[in-house]
């Protein structure tokens, strides 16, 4: 590959301040939470500016109790997104909305981020609406962390709910913004890919999961990552891999029974550590690795979902986030603003796109074929 590296192009940020829209409305517990979130994040990074969007009379009197109206700047948004509302009312209807206006700042060029708890659906459809998907992107998709025993301590999966269909080209290119996502969120110079699957042979797997193995096996060397083949749900929180593809509705269910079994083993701990005299003085002596335990299993210590392919950087946090949760959104995003990850991926994939077209030309070659005539 000739030229700059795609994922060493220039970054936005430097070392002024980095600014980050921040839907206040969106949360199931309300914009309390969203501030006592930011007043975290904040404290953490100096450089950071917030813009907040929603109805100015009720965040105001929120950012002066805290005192962080310095580094704050409230976007007035009288409506807010309920999570009841459709995507498609929400895109007809939904311009005075704070969900709108914290993507518009992004749009502008006001915001190098934008963190929202609201609507899956909603977000991602006014994300594609006012961002536009990025050019060689059929699909955007969700890239969430997944705890690993890899040295990072995360595996990125993806898509985790964006989309339930995901055909092979969208597959290949869901491992190139993943790597992508890898190397820049993590420092992962050379990620290992995975394709979810029912097992690892290679007979195994429906027809589009074949199609997209192939194609992953020629898109790793322009790719510049290593391509393990199939992997099971058991090798999603292993050592094995670093990047683990899927389609949006394999993914958005794999997350939700990740979080719901995390949960339970931190609540039968609770209660089999509480259940006799004996057992309450063991986790005493056991404190600090309870809590080192605590903190590897805690689905707050990583909530945000970074949606992928859009022309701009989104991150939809979970509607039940806490101010642990809101802060480690808020963290993702400014990492990933500082880095002006949203080029790099965009960079990643027109060059992944300009190169399939290539191969799809020619026939032959060991070019990303995310596209190519031959896919199937």
């Amino acid at each position: 590959m000739t030229g700059p590296h795609p994922d060493d192009v220039s970054q936005k940020g430097g070392s002024g301040s980095t600014i980050i829209s921040v839907d206040a409305m969106g949360g199931d517990k309300g914009p309390a939470a969203v501030v006592a979130g930011l007043v975290r994040f904040l404290e953490e990074e100096p450089q950071a500016h917030v813009l907040l969007t929603g109805p100015e009379p009720e965040l105001r009197p929120l950012l002066a109790k805290k005192k962080i109206t310095a580094r704050v700047t409230v976007v007035h948004a009288a409506e807010t997104v309920a999570m009841s509302d459709k995507p498609s009312h929400v895109m007809r209807h939904g311009k005075e909305t704070s969900m709108w206006a914290a993507i518009d700042q992004v749009r502008s060029g006001a915001a190098a981020a934008c963190v929202s708890c609201g609507n899956t659906g909603a977000l991602m459809a006014v994300s594609m609406l006012r961002l536009r998907k990025a050019e060689g992107v059929n699909r955007p998709a969700i890239a969430c962390l997944w705890p690993s025993r890899n040295p990072a301590g995360f595996n990125v999966m993806l898509d985790a709910g964006a989309d339930i269909k995901a055909d092979a080209d969208d597959l290949v290119t869901y491992a190139l913004m993943g790597t992508s996502y890898a190397r820049n969120g993590l420092g992962i110079a050379r990620p290992r890919v995975g394709l979810l699957n029912v097992g690892v042979e290679e007979h195994k797997g429906r027809a589009e999961l074949k199609a997209a193995h192939d194609l992953i096996i020629r898109a790793a060397p322009a790719g510049e990552f290593d391509y393990v083949g199939f992997v099971e749900g058991g090798d999603m929180p292993s050592d094995r891999v670093d990047v683990i593809v899927t389609d949006g509705f394999t993914g958005n269910v794999a997350l939700k029974t990740g979080e719901g079994t995390a949960r339970l083993i931190s609540e039968l701990l609770r209660e089999a550590f509480n259940k006799t005299p004996m057992s309450k003085i063991a986790a005493l002596l056991a404190m600090t690795s309870l809590k080192r335990l605590q903190v590897r299993i805690d689905p707050r210590r990583v909530n945000g979902g970074v949606f992928l392919g859009l022309n701009g950087t989104v991150i939809k946090s979970h509607g039940s986030a806490d101010e642990t949760g809101v802060a480690a959104a808020l963290h993702l995003a400014y990492k990933l603003a500082r880095m002006g990850f949203s080029d790099k991926l965009a960079a990643r994939v027109a060059t992944a796109t300009a190169l399939a077209q290539t191969v799809g030309q020619n026939g032959t070659g060991t070019a990303a074929p995310s596209g190519a005539g031959d896919a199937g």
